[in-house]
């Protein structure tokens, strides 16, 4: 009698650890879903993307002879393409050994195209801190429906920049570079998502994932950092 009793208490007591392991962590319900990598990070990808390309087409429509350097919308739909990639991540469930190659690839595109990413908007930030420095220093002239300006009115070799499709060189020496000001904020913003966008996926490919000894039976399956 005392041995069944024993055996049936010993099956009762592992059944209960078994549903504790498998029961998900009491803290995880609590966590924002808005706030968990990386739908955050894809989700400001996306709004700073939108808003670079949408600042790009104000500075095309200011003067259509802006050449595809001084409107960088393709910085911006690229980016738009990245935080998708974000969005796919997201989607696919996290494994820690990294069984699914779909699950692999994806991560490996993310972290690869946020680096990218960071590449482009410090490119971006580059081309809009020079003209933006440039037309500040302008000395234009209202010529027809064209602005002419000039580095030094005084060189008379100096270079010229003609802007087409302009009704005032205001547009030229204020609206446009301010608009190159609006894109050097927002690319600096988007190349520090897309720096923590890379950092996150190094740290969770090499720190978390394949970090630590392996320590119990196999059956239990107990990973500890070390």
């Amino acid at each position: 009698m005392g041995q069944g009793q024993k055996g049936s208490s010993d099956k009762k007591e592992g059944k209960k650890k078994k549903k504790r392991d498998e029961s998900p962590a009491p803290e995880d319900g609590h966590k924002c879903r808005v706030c968990r990598f990386p739908l955050l990070v894809a989700l400001l990808q996306l709004l700073l993307g939108v808003a670079v390309t949408v600042v790009a087409f104000l500075m095309l429509a200011t003067s259509p002879s802006l050449l595809a350097r001084e409107t960088p919308h393709w910085a911006g739909i690229i980016l738009c393409l990245v935080s998708i990639v974000g969005f796919i991540l997201y989607c696919i469930t996290y494994r820690r050994d990294e069984r699914s190659s779909l699950q692999f690839c994806v991560k490996l595109l993310y972290f690869i195209l946020c680096t990218i990413g960071l590449v482009i908007s410090v490119l971006v930030m580059a081309f809009a801190g020079h003209h933006h420095r440039q037309t500040g220093s302008f000395s234009c002239e209202q010529t027809g429906e064209d602005c002419v300006c000039t580095l030094d009115e005084n060189d008379p070799i100096a270079r010229t920049f003609t802007y087409e499709g302009v009704s005032s060189c205001e547009d030229i020496t204020g609206t446009l570079s301010l608009y190159f000001l609006i894109q050097i904020l927002l690319n600096l913003a988007q190349a520090i998502v897309c720096a923590v966008g890379a950092f996150i996926m190094w740290k969770h490919r090499y720190q978390v994932f394949f970090a630590g000894l392996q320590i119990g039976s196999p059956s239990s399956q107990q990973w500890h950092k070390v």
